[in-house]
Formats: C-alpha cells, sequence, structure tokens
C-alpha cells in the first residue's frame, strides 16, 4: 500500500522485520532531529507545511503512543493537510481510542483524507493487536457509495486483504467483476475472490 514517500533504505533492513516498520526504521535512523523540543501539537501543526511533513511525520513516530492526543486532535482540525498526515501517522501506533476516532474521516470532504482513513482503519499489518472495530460495513459503504474512484480502490483493496475473509464482501466483490471496467478495481476484486476460494469461503 502506497505510503509516505519512501525509497532506498528498506533494503538494508532486516528481512525478518515487516517492511514499513523497516522502512520507517531505517528513515529514522538517517534523519537528522527535526524540533526536538517541540511539543507534539506542535510537530501535528507543521503538516501545514509541504517541506515540514515528513521530518514532523519522522519526529511524531520517534514519540510513538505519547503523540496519540495530539494526533486525534489533529484529526479534527480544519486544515485537509493536517488530518491526512494525522491520519497517515495513526496506522502506526492506533489504539482502540485512535481507531475510534478515524471513523469519522471516512466521511472527510477531501478524499485524500478517506482514503488514508480507510487504509489506518482497515490495515492489520502496520500496527499490532486486534482491532476493536467491524470495519468491513465501513468498507463496504466506501467502496459503493464514496465519489471518488481512489477511495473505492483503497476500500477494495483492505476488504481484499482483510485479515480474516468475510461473508459480507464476496458478493460484491462478484458485482463489481460482474459490472466494473476500472482495471484497479477489478483486480482487487479478483485477488479478494482468489483468497476466499483458496480458504474454502
Amino acid at each position: 500500500m502506497n505510503r509516505p514517500d519512501t525509497e532506498g533504505p528498506a533494503a538494508a533492513c532486516p528481512p525478518q522485520e515487516p517492511a514499513h516498520a523497516a522502512t520507517i526504521r531505517c528513515m529514522l535512523e538517517d534523519a537528522p532531529p527535526f524540533r526536538p523540543e517541540a511539543t507534539p501539537e506542535a510537530l501535528v501543526a507543521a503538516f501545514a507545511t509541504g517541506a515540514d511533513r515528513m521530518p514532523a511525520f519522522l519526529a511524531l513516530y520517534r514519540r510513538g503512543t505519547a503523540a496519540l492526543p495530539a494526533i486525534r486532535a489533529g484529526f479534527r482540525h480544519a486544515d485537509a493537510n493536517i488530518r491526512r498526515w494525522c491520519v497517515i501517522l495513526a496506522d502506526n501506533f492506533a489504539d482502540a481510542e485512535t481507531l475510534h476516532a478515524l471513523v469519522p474521516l471516512l466521511q472527510d470532504p477531501h478524499a485524500d483524507v478517506r482514503r488514508w482513513a480507510v487504509h489506518s482503519l482497515a490495515c492489520e499489518t502496520c500496527k499490532d493487536g486486534p482491532n476493536p472495530i467491524d470495519a468491513v460495513p465501513l468498507l463496504l459503504e466506501r467502496l459503493t457509495e464514496d465519489s471518488s474512484l481512489r477511495v473505492r480502490r483503497q476500500a477494495a483493496a483492505m476488504l481484499a486483504h482483510h485479515r480474516s475473509p468475510d461473508a459480507r464482501v464476496r458478493p460484491l466483490f462478484e458485482q463489481i467483476l460482474a459490472t466494473t471496467t476500472d482495471r484497479k478495481l477489478r483486480l482487487h476484486a479478483e485477488q479478494g475472490l482468489q483468497r476466499y476460494t483458496s480458504e474454502g469461503c
């Protein structure tokens, strides 16, 4: 799944480490300190400035779960860039409170915020622990009703690779293959159905 631009360093990381975590860990090793005295709230505010977004992301990542209150507050910020980057960051540390706070962002007026909310709410490989939210109906709603094709594609991808295949999903994947011409939507539906079939669902 696409993330903030990262190239190169992941190749040098231990192969047993999950790819996303390995990439960020290696970026942290190479990144100079960014505003080390800043509060989490000030680092969240830095997402408003393009040049500061990745340094602020890495600085907040270093703070770990201690940054979650500021990240949750960022979900409600008037600046869509701040909301989007807070949602991206939450994918890595989301606890139950943060996951519940992500749900309203599935209805955000900005498609990129919704797209990342779909990912961060549903991706189970980027963070530890069970998801207390039944994400399937929320993703199905985005897949069928969202005005953005990119959001619908993201929802389809998350459903195709959800930790446990769900009987509510298969009919919609079958419908996509019967009625949809978009190549990426069809690819996600095909992958999902192949997985369901291989797992006897």
